[in-house]
Order: C-alpha cells, then sequence, then structure tokens
C-alpha cells in the first residue's frame, strides 16, 4: 500500500517535531533533514523504521545513527555553505546526504568497501552531485584533500586522531565521539586556533568504535 500525500506530510510533520523536541534547533539543519529522506538508507525488514527516532542495523556490522544524534552532531559541526567537509563512517551515506545540503564539498570514507558501494548509488540517485566517497580508513583522515574546515567522525576514539586534528583548518570544527568502545562515550566539539586546540564536551553518545585498517567484506 503506498502512502498519500497527508500521510506522507504527516510523517514529516512528526519526525521534524521529534529533531525539534531533542535540540535539532538550527533551521538549515532541519531544513536539510526535511529535505533527505531517511527511507532510502534504511533497506531490509528495518525499513518500515527508518522515521522513527532511533539507531539501525546495517550491513557490515555498522549502525545508521538515530536521526535526532545525526542532526545534534551536524548541529554541532556549524557546517557554512563554503565548506570543505571530511567525513569518517560513511555507514549508510545519511549522515554525508545531510551535510551536502549544508556544505560545498563533503568527502566520505569507510573502510567497508560494500558500504560505500551502497551509499555511492544512492548518493547517485539522489542526484547529490557534491559528495565523495571512499573506500579507505579514516583514522588516517584523507591527507591527499586536507586541510578541511570541518571533520565529522562518526565512529568512537579514545581520543581524538593526530592524523584528523592536523588536517583540520586554523578555525576549523571537528566533531567526534570520544571513550572507550564498551562504555558510554562523549560527544566532543574540537575548534583549532592559531595556538593550539581547544575541546567542548557536548553530550554521552555511544558509537561503535573506529577502527584502523580496512574491513573484510
Amino acid at each position: 500500500m503506498t502512502e498519500d500525500a497527508d500521510d506522507i506530510a504527516e510523517r514529516k510533520m512528526q519526525f521534524l517535531f521529534a529533531l525539534r523536541s531533542r535540540g535539532v534547533t538550527d533551521k538549515r539543519v532541519l531544513m536539510a533533514m526535511e529535505k533527505i529522506d531517511r527511507g532510502p538508507f534504511v533497506r531490509g525488514h528495518f525499513a518500515t523504521r527508518a522515521y522513527e527516532d532511533m539507531p539501525l542495523p546495517i550491513a557490515c556490522g555498522q549502525t545508521i545513527s538515530q536521526p535526532s544524534v545525526v542532526g545534534l552532531m551536524t548541529q554541532a559541526l556549524r557546517v557554512t555553505p563554503r565548506d570543505k567537509v571530511l567525513e569518517v563512517g560513511t555507514g549508510s551515506g545519511y549522515q554525508a546526504a545531510i551535510l551536502s545540503q549544508l556544505a560545498r564539498r563533503v568527502y566520505t570514507v569507510d573502510r567497508h568497501k560494500a558500504l560505500v558501494t551502497d551509499a555511492s548509488a544512492i548518493f547517485q540517485a539522489l542526484d547529490l552531485t557534491n559528495i565523495t566517497a571512499l573506500t579507505a580508513d579514516g583514522s588516517f583522515g584523507l591527507p591527499d584533500q586536507a586541510p578541511f574546515d570541518r571533520i565529522l567522525v562518526t565512529a568512537a576514539a579514545e581520543d581524538p586522531p593526530g592524523p584528523l586534528l592536523a588536517q583540520l583548518k586554523i578555525g576549523g570544527i571537528m566533531v567526534v565521539p570520544v571513550g572507550q568502545s564498551d562504555a558510554v562515550q562523549s560527544l566532543i566539539r574540537v575548534t583549532r586556533s592559531e595556538t593550539g586546540f581547544d575541546y567542548d564536551e557536548l553530550r554521552p553518545v555511544r558509537f561503535v568504535p573506529l577502527l584502523e585498517g580496512l574491513g573484510r567484506d
């Protein structure tokens, strides 16, 4: 059974209300999340739950983050229309698609080739031409394209990775979950200044660990 226009409008309204009620208030972020449908990024028998505010399993043992966390992380990144952004951990591709509405250019890397292939197909279908998706060890960033105005890491590191800090422009911002992988982590915002790095602790989160090397798909 297909949804009619009223059902779709109602679902979008509930989706955006849930985001706002959990602290996503930036108008540009909300507009991006209204425009990018989460549906195509959730497959299999979890597809019917795509519009619920919850993390869902995807291929390669990874997850698609709950929409409110995607919104809060994006909001914390303070992306401007001229920014070049690096995302570490493509996953489903949903986060990169949101970023593509806010930034000039998005580079997204994942250690799992299968995830990059699937996400790239969705980007192409949605005509998101400002995203470049690559299979790479994200813990080392993307030196060929550095420096970046913004870096978003969607996996938890014990500390903000040195190679990523080095690839951040002066005045740039990185948002990264930090902490032991088997415990609740803290979402950290790192701002690079002329003299070093400033750290803000934002909220508790739970992400898969940031692993070195390429995945065995």
